[in-house]
């Protein structure tokens, strides 16, 4: 027998008292690390000897196999501090995919040089190579694919495409840290590797902050400096107060680095939970016909950071229904039933009033730099348009180690929703 849908006057599937959850963790051992940092010596990064910032520095290049990791204040600042390590600048364009966070988009401007959009992958959400190699120009100077949601992006094609036409590349692991392609954890696979460690990350901060990685010597050094006013602080060394080249004051504080460790002592437990948690979630929900689950492919560890779900009016039987009516009326049940859909991304990123307008630093730069034709919202990104147009996703309740419970209640919502698709077509006509 049908339950009678939330939304329509029946009961939800998730109670209301089941409907909060805490994230992040804060446990004893955060506030005693946090504590303990206040009451040392050290609480900025500048200073000798090792502090918070340089254990957390240790703790992340070892945990998960860097050469070597510079903390920053937080992801954007990572993004912008190793496009300008890897010398980036005026005149140079940079290939960012057309989905993603807005900081991607804004990391070349912040460098005076040009976003240029590619398209997406339809199952990973991460940029396409093909139409990486359709945008390349002899301006074309970086990539940067974002591991988004916590799917590592085709790396070996990526970086072979940039081999080939000699591109450096800066990994956005921001919401993947953990995620691995074919062995290799993400961050560590191109020339550098941002995370962020904003509060709502699987490994978070009290906040905002933000890590670089590199295997190279030569470019860890140029993001040190870059972080501290182009200053050289070394181990034994007295600060001189010498700016060798153009920096920034990026640096983390104490706090937020000794939070952070004590999170990464309990990342693996953590990691173990999610894991058997969130495909057992999805593999429920992959039995549902028109609901394209996330997936992780084959050789790739996926850290599951936001769960984006897909809905298909065709296999609803609703052909000529606008993909949005559908998605709207999937989120009104769903969210009646206690599940939090959410659309997050509202367009692709070219079609940002940051972009279009190019108001960027005045006068049109960087873009009147280079030349580049203008882009007009609504420009052609097939995919990432499709993608905006028919998803949903579910962000944040799904890290707690102990969510197991609530997605097996989440999946009994899908599948209440999904046993009424008379009344889902009825509503998704009306919509469109």
């Amino acid at each position: 027998m049908m339950s009678k849908l939330a939304a329509l006057g029946g009961t939800a599937a998730v109670p209301r008292e089941r409907r909060r959850v805490e994230w992040p963790l804060i446990e004893d051992e955060d506030r005693k690390a946090v504590l303990d940092a206040l009451d040392g010596p050290r609480l900025v990064s500048d200073t000798d000897g090792v502090n918070a910032v340089s254990i957390l520095e240790e703790s992340w290049a070892r945990r998960f196999g860097f050469g070597h990791c510079v903390a920053v204040s937080n992801g954007t600042a990572a993004l912008s501090l190793a496009l300008a390590a890897l010398g980036i600048g005026p005149g140079d364009e940079v290939i960012v995919p057309a989905l993603s966070f807005i900081a991607t988009g804004l990391a070349p401007v912040h460098q005076m040089a040009v976003p240029v959009f590619a398209d997406i992958d339809p199952v990973t959400f991460n940029i396409d190579p093909d139409d990486i190699e359709r945008r390349i120009t002899d301006r074309t100077r970086a990539i940067i694919p974002v591991h988004l949601h916590g799917a590592p992006a085709d790396m070996d094609r990526i970086t072979g495409i940039a081999a080939r036409h000699d591109l450096k590349v800066v990994e956005d692991a921001a919401q993947a840290p953990g995620a691995t392609h074919r062995g290799r954890p993400v961050g560590g696979i191109g020339d550098a590797g941002s995370f962020s460690l904003q509060v709502s990350k699987n490994i978070p901060t009290c906040g905002e902050g933000g890590l670089l990685v590199t295997g190279d010597d030569e470019l860890a050094g140029a993001m040190r400096r870059g972080r501290q006013f182009g200053e050289v602080i070394e181990a034994g060394r007295e600060r001189d107060y010498v700016s060798y080249g153009l920096g920034w004051n990026h640096k983390m504080n104490a706090l937020q680095a000794a939070f952070t460790v004590a999170q990464l002592a309990r990342f693996d437990e953590y990691e173990r939970a999610r894991q058997r948690n969130i495909t057992g979630f999805l593999a429920r929900l992959a039995k549902l016909p028109g609901l394209q689950v996330p997936t992780a492919l084959p050789d790739t560890t996926h850290a599951w950071h936001i769960l984006r779900f897909r809905f298909d009016p065709a296999a609803f039987g609703l052909d000529g229904v606008r993909p949005e009516a559908l998605r709207s009326t999937v989120r009104r049940l769903l969210r009646a039933e206690g599940v939090p859909m959410s659309q997050y991304q509202l367009m692709p990123l070219p079609d940002q009033k940051v972009f279009v307008d190019r108001v960027g630093f005045g006068s049109g730069h960087p873009w009147a730099v280079t030349g580049a034709p203008g882009t007009v919202a609504g420009e052609d990104y097939p995919v990432t348009r499709a993608v905006i147009a028919d998803s949903l996703t579910i962000q944040k309740r799904h890290l707690h180690p102990g969510s197991g419970d609530l997605l097996a209640l989440y999946a009994d919502a899908f599948e209440k929703v999904w046993q009424n698709l008379d009344m889902v077509a009825t509503l998704a006509k009306a919509a469109s």
